[in-house]
């Protein structure tokens, strides 16, 4: 449990520094420090990253920063399949189930990587974005594309948190800022509350079949709340592309390691 509660506290510390992408490493602490498998991890992940991201999209409602009409949107699409994640995840080898997870990783760490190495930050509108707010209410004109590119943005999120037990952060601040002309502020703010969202929908299928380890995931999402409460003010000092850069490679060596592992 003591293990299990410091594991918690450092993915905290690693939200609290890099966003709610880098709740991603939640499953490969918990494989490595716990010895749990990936499917019995995901479930876990997703509970600790859920909590923070509801967290941070409490903070963001409270300063206006949250388009919770386009976060209904994608979460009902997303919550709707998480369970199917789930299921997938149950049908496939614990082996595959690991390289697949590591893929992923891998590229979220390759293209982690190359914003930080370009210093890319989100400046604005993107050129081809669909989602564009009315210029008196800012509140979004909503089209059939842009309907369409929220229901699917959701989609992809949920099905990756279901199978993989990830929040989705890596796939849905990148999607508002290519379809919408949300502020980076709004974008990770809406992000948090749909990860909130589809998150609750992964544990709550979890809990009802019986698959959630409990005696795990309650010390491992209190250790994440804690270490994301008290990592904020490091976050402050620390965030950069710098320290982009360090969890890229972190999560690149973690990344292969689990191939390794899986494939020995």
């Amino acid at each position: 449990m003591l293990t299990t509660l410091v594991l918690g506290g450092v993915i905290g510390i690693i939200l609290a520094l890099t966003g709610a992408g880098g709740g991603i490493l939640a499953v490969p602490l918990l494989v490595f420090g716990a010895g749990a498998t990936v499917a019995e991890a995901g479930p876990v992940g997703l509970m600790a990253v859920g909590m923070a991201a509801t967290l941070g999209a409490v903070l963001g409602l409270r300063a206006g920063n949250v388009r919770y009409r386009a976060a209904l949107l994608i979460a009902a699409t997303g919550m709707l399949l998480s369970p199917a994640g789930l299921w997938v995840a149950r049908q496939i080898d614990g082996r595959w189930l690991s390289v697949l997870f590591a893929l992923v990783l891998l590229y979220v760490a390759l293209n982690t990587f190359r914003q930080a190495a370009a210093g890319e930050g989100f400046t604005g509108a993107a050129p081809d974005a669909v989602c564009r707010r009315d210029a008196d209410t800012r509140r979004f004109i909503w089209t059939r594309p842009c309907a369409l590119a929220m229901t699917l943005s959701g989609a992809l999120a949920g099905l990756l948190s279901g199978l993989l037990g990830v929040g989705g952060g890596f796939v849905m601040v990148p999607a508002l800022q290519r379809h919408t002309d949300l502020p980076m502020k709004s974008a990770v703010a809406t992000s948090l509350a749909v990860i909130a969202l589809i998150s609750l929908a992964g544990v709550v299928a979890t809990a009802a079949s019986g698959r959630m380890d409990w005696r795990m995931a309650l010390p491992f999402a209190g250790g994440a709340l804690a270490g994301m409460l008290g990592g904020r003010s490091l976050a402050a000092r620390l965030a950069g592309p710098q320290l982009q850069k360090g969890f890229a490679a972190v999560a690149a060596l973690v990344a292969l390691a689990m191939i390794v592992k899986a494939l020995s």
